[in-house]
């Protein structure tokens, strides 16, 4: 699932911590929904302040509406939006956005069912105890396992329930608890931010910058690796250090930092390893479906719908069971669905004031004179500031692509470069957010205070910010699309 669109049960709050180092208390983030909501006033706020303004729109040879550099004009009789605007703009948002709310629900159902036959956490389970004795392979494979199938399936708190593994066998070998959440944390931020074919954020981001979803594959397959590298060294670095010497451990004080309880894992049998090849054949089908036939989200929805299906009858449900996973799936990713429709109400309200363009002339007005390659580095920069706050993949993507997407269009670089910028920053930045509930729930169950693991994080989170300002430069250069 997306990775901090749901609060995990047994997440711990993001101001909880341990040992010493507890933040002050007075400031708390507010939900991300509130959050929403009073960007939504300031936008409705906006549209009474800020004159109003329209660039000409053409379709390009793709076939997209883009704004035109230079055509910007101020509009002298536009209408002035009433209060009640606040709350209309809502339901017409999930309205126009009705197609992605769709397919989350969708997804949500189709990953509930496979969820509850528990071959996810028999898989990963068996996985990462064949390597026991091994650290080496342990994090460069457990790192692989859970970046792919967040750069996959978007799967996020479904690593949750092996924390306490991962942790015995880190410590087994003479790792710490730090190591350990390093393998899984850095793992699937690096799945997120390097993603290939990511439901939740990808295709959200693309669809808003009216591209079709999973576009640009392999470029985004090819930088998977050496992002993935960087992590895995980074990692491995930390956990030899700890092992030659264990007062080198950032945790080596704290005496929470202990393994938690393990609870046993449902076993690999034939049932659910049946569950885990339809489920990566249904990888394939989706990778090959969208690079080679073109498929959009009503393809790809009716391919979860019917992965749930053939799920359930080789797990031996019944159709009630499914029928009932299926459901559960779809409610609890409700509150993303609504969390897409205020997100989407922001741009709704700047788009019907007709400031929209007014602030995207703003803010490229600055960059218009900037080679390309700076500009595209400068839109990362924003992402990564914003995903602080807003750590909601959809939220973000609904939130920054309405304004990313046409400034881009002004500077002259390519829509797929403005989604590169987003997912990099919603991914990459997902490794120290405290609005993470995922994260924090992680860090809550190894007992790892906050401040310790930035000392962890931080150097490997500025490492890949960097490579991913080349990338950026990269793919401006290439003309990537």
């Amino acid at each position: 699932m997306s990775q901090s669109d749901r609060t995990p049960e047994h997440a711990a709050q993001p101001g909880a911590d341990h040992g010493s180092e507890r933040p002050a208390r007075g400031f708390r983030m507010p939900d991300t929904l509130a959050l929403m909501f009073f960007l939504m006033i300031a936008a409705l706020v906006l549209t009474w302040i800020l004159p109003a303004g329209s660039y000409e729109q053409v379709t390009n040879e793709a076939g997209r509406e883009v704004v035109v550099p230079g055509t910007y004009e101020v509009i002298e009789d536009a209408e002035t939006l009433k209060p009640w605007a606040l709350f209309t703009s809502v339901p017409k948002a999930m309205e126009g956005a009705a197609d992605i709310i769709v397919f989350i629900l969708i997804i949500g159902g189709a990953m509930s069912v496979i969820r509850s036959t528990g071959a996810i956490e028999a898989f990963l389970a068996k996985f990462i105890t064949r390597f026991d004795h091994r650290p080496a392979l342990l994090i460069g494979a457990g790192m692989l396992v859970f970046g792919i199938a967040s750069a996959t399936l978007g799967m996020a708190e479904e690593y949750i329930p092996l924390v306490a593994i991962l942790i015995a066998l880190c410590r087994a070998m003479k790792m710490d608890v730090v190591a350990a959440i390093g393998i899984m944390v850095c793992g699937y931020c690096i799945g997120y931010g390097a993603t290939w074919v990511n439901p939740f954020t990808l295709f959200i981001a693309q669809g808003i910058a009216e591209l079709q979803p999973g576009s640009g594959f392999w470029f985004r397959f090819f930088i998977f690796w050496p992002f993935l590298a960087i992590g895995v060294h980074h990692v491995w670095r930390y956990a030899t250090k700890v092992q030659a010497d264990p007062s080198a451990s950032l945790v080596a004080d704290v005496p929470g930092a202990q393994p938690p309880k393990i609870t046993e894992q449902p076993p690999l049998d034939g049932t659910r390893k049946a569950v885990i090849a339809l489920t990566v054949g249904a990888i394939g089908l989706m990778i090959w479906g969208i690079t080679q036939q073109g498929w959009y989200l009503n393809e790809l929805g009716a391919m979860f719908i019917a992965l749930a299906i053939v799920v359930g009858l080789a797990a031996r449900m019944s159709i009630d069971d499914v029928a009932i996973g299926f459901t559960k799936g779809a409610a609890e990713l409700a509150g993303t669905a609504i969390l897409i429709g205020f997100a989407r109400a922001i741009a709704v309200l700047l788009e019907d004031g007709q400031v929209l363009h007014t602030i995207v002339h703003g803010l490229a007005e600055p960059l218009v004179g900037l080679p390309a390659e700076l500009s595209a580095v400068g839109m990362l920069a924003i992402q990564a500031l914003i995903n602080l706050f807003v750590s909601s993949g959809s939220g973000q993507a609904f939130l920054t692509m309405p304004l990313m997407a046409p400034i881009g269009d002004l500077v002259g670089i390519e829509r797929q470069v403005s989604v590169l910028a987003y997912h990099f920053g919603d991914g990459f930045v997902n490794m120290v957010a405290p609005t993470n509930p995922v994260l924090m729930g992680i860090l809550g169950l190894a007992g790892i205070p906050y401040l310790r693991w930035l000392k962890f994080v931080v150097p490997l989170l500025l490492k890949l910010l960097a490579l991913a300002a080349v990338f950026m430069v990269v793919a401006v250069q290439i003309g990537y699309r």
